[in-house]
């Protein structure tokens, strides 16, 4: 194509020498030339459009083909990774940083490749006019080469940090949305609105910045010297009679299709630019080492559930959360796991479906290390359901349906619902299973989402069963009814069960006591409760303090059960620890509890909505607030009275 743009200047120069020449030929030569002008026109525009569709499909390919390497890459990361990144940011490296990498193929790169011939091949049409010729385009050559080069150079650091501001508007505007309940409760819209400003100002100042890099582009000003140079020095040649007329035409022509780099260049090295930081951007975070390893040829087969942990340390970095831990779950025993907040609970058992990797120790399953498992295998028979549930944005039934990658019955679907007592208000929604929910599931109930969430983990059936107080978003009647489903399905499948409430732990075949990452203690509900001070005062430590209230003294109850108030209330009965509303006092009656979150119950009754704030009127005073039993007994010094530690 650009042979066909070099001959035109040739051409153009021949009809100067035919019409000047006026011999009986000249018609028939300028003929020939406007004939030959017009193909080499039509055939210009055919071999553009197929030039320009070859070169943009290669761009889109590329562009997707990065897009969903970086999106592999980044489902294969750990989660420390994940913990370490701000979700704006990764957003705006996958999408505008992506496709500025199809910036930089198309136009950039293409434009560059075609300038580029266009600045070679009419060299090579001048030395054919006469060598002496190339003189002024030679020096404009060197000239263009180097400026170039000094604008790369300073184009680099402004384009990298413009994309870098550009992932921290993207990262704020992400963090502001996410958290706008926050942003409007708290009456902070002025404050996230000048954070914005601040953000994006910053973003454009950067723009300027670049735009006063492309004002100092001095290939333009060298071009318009090229010229006048080739124009005198052309002259000087036509006037020795070097060259003809038409060829100091064609010569001037020739120097004209230099302009075309010349000003492209301003425009297609920036894209090239930015898609060279993008890319960057984007292997920095394909390259970035995970902690995890996939080991796709590592061990298979169906889970026992056998779970051992061996001295196992673990930190997020820094101070470790997780000091010298060991047990041992036989397959089909459940587990509770009980501690104050931040005993790293919770980090215990994202250590055997490898959400995180052990730091010292091993953590086996059915004699297996976990990081000798294949990923897929050992997660895929694993179930997780969390207090903090994470829903998506699309139908009911493709959230349940989630977690076996949607290669599930709608019976099956429903039997799920069912047997987490979803289906009941499922079915009340106008689109049942097929209506969609908000993004996290917003516009559904704490409650709703978390049996959403239990539905989800009871469809994969799995051998290995992660409870991480899955009911406490829920009533007390549907508690009720979700427990016993869960204790349906918890027979024959090792079960790990982070809970404070008296009823759940007392379904475990063991209980561990965590405290500041250590097991203090390990055994049944009722070996702990006899010679662990800690785990006792976690369920009974207001009974030692209920003479102090002026009664006669309590009653003894059988091992491993609540003593009885002299009054002849419970001093806990079945309440679950967190639920059980304690006064100074430490006697708990129906008239002075309260219910904290929707679960409590003393002598098997319920407390609805309308008993919230049905207290003893003494309650009200300085020193009768509420407080948890468990809070409260954690709070205390881990020793007993006597001094013994535990």
């Amino acid at each position: 194509m650009v042979l066909l743009n070099s001959s035109i200047p040739h051409l153009t120069g021949a009809a100067f020498d035919a019409v000047l020449a006026r011999d009986e030929n000249t018609a028939r030569t300028l003929t020939a030339i406007a004939v030959a002008l017009l193909v080499i026109v039509l055939a210009r525009g055919a071999f553009d459009l197929l030039a320009r569709l070859s070169v943009e499909v290669l761009a889109k390919r590329m562009e997707r083909d990065a897009r969903d390497e970086l999106y592999t890459s980044l489902l294969g990361k750990s989660q420390t990774f994940h913990n370490r990144q701000r979700v704006g940011d990764l957003m705006a490296r996958t999408a505008n940083d992506v496709r500025q990498l199809g910036h930089m193929f198309s136009p950039g790169i293409d434009l560059i490749v075609d300038s580029m011939l266009q600045g070679l091949v009419p060299l090579a049409f001048i030395a054919f006019i006469d060598p002496r010729l190339l003189a002024s385009p030679l020096l404009f050559a060197v000239g263009f080469a180097i400026a170039i080069r000094h604008y790369m150079r300073q184009l680099n650091p402004v384009s990298t940090r413009m994309r870098e501001q550009f992932g921290d508007l993207n990262a704020g505007l992400n963090e502001a949305v996410r958290g706008i309940e926050v942003v409007k409760v708290t009456a902070q819209e002025d404050q996230e609105q000048r954070r914005f400003e601040t953000n994006a100002r910053a973003y454009r100042d950067y723009f300027v910045r670049q735009g006063m890099v492309q004002a100092r582009y001095l290939p333009t000003l060298l071009l318009a010297v090229a010229t006048a140079g080739a124009l005198l020095h052309g002259l000087l040649l036509y006037r020795d009679d070097a060259i003809t007329l038409g060829d100091l035409v064609a010569y001037l022509g020739l120097m004209g299709m230099l302009s075309f780099p010349t000003h492209i260049s301003i425009f297609s090295f920036s894209l090239v630019q930015m898609g060279l930081v993008s890319a960057r951007r984007i292997l920095t975070i394909m390259e970035e080492e995970t902690e995890l390893d996939q080991n796709p040829h590592g061990h298979r087969g169906h889970m026992r559930g056998e779970i051992v942990f061996e001295n196992v340390s673990f930190g997020y970095g820094g101070e470790p959360v997780l000091r010298n831990v060991s047990f041992r779950a036989e397959p089909g025993q459940t587990i509770a796991i009980v501690g104050e907040t931040g005993a790293g609970k919770s980090t215990l058992t994202k250590l055997v479906n490898r959400i995180y990797d052990v730091d010292e120790g091993r953590v086996l399953i059915d004699g297996v290390d976990v990081r000798e498992w294949d990923l897929d295998a050992l997660r895929s028979q694993i179930s997780t359901i969390e207090q903090d549930i994470v829903l998506f944005s699309r139908s009911i039934a493709e959230n349940i349906a989630f977690s076996l990658g949607q290669r599930v019955s709608r019976e099956d679907i429903v039997r799920a619902a069912k047997d987490a007592q979803a289906h009941g208000f499922i079915e009340e929604l106008e689109d049942g299973y097929d209506t969609v929910i908000g993004e996290r599931g917003v516009t559904l109930s704490g409650g709703q989402r978390q049996r959403l969430a239990i539905a989800r983990a009871l469809l994969t059936d799995p051998s290995i069963l992660i409870l991480d107080d899955s009911t406490s978003a829920v009533d007390s009647a549907t508690e009720d009814e979700i427990q016993r489903a869960i204790r349906r399905i918890l027979h024959g499948r090792t079960t790990l069960l982070i809970t404070h409430r008296l009823a759940q732990i007392r379904w475990a075949d063991k209980v561990l006591l965590l405290q500041r990452g250590r097991i203090v203690d390990q055994g049944t509900h009722e070996e702990l409760y006899e010679r662990c001070p800690l785990y006792r005062r976690i369920f009974a430590h207001y009974d030692e303090m209920a003479p102090a209230s002026g009664t006669s003294g309590a009653t003894a109850a059988p091992a491993g059960r609540p003593p009885i108030a002299g009054d002849g209330s419970l001093t806990h009965g079945d309440l679950a620890p967190g639920d059980l509303g304690v006064t100074d006092g430490g006697v708990v009656s129906r008239d002075t509890t309260r219910r904290l979150d929707g679960h409590a119950r003393l002598d098997g009754g319920h407390l609805d909505g309308h008993d919230r704030e049905h207290r003893d009127p003494h309650a009200d005073r300085p020193n009768g607030a509420v407080r948890t039993v468990t809070e409260e007994a954690l709070a205390m010094p881990a020793h007993s009275h006597d001094g013994e530690e535990h």
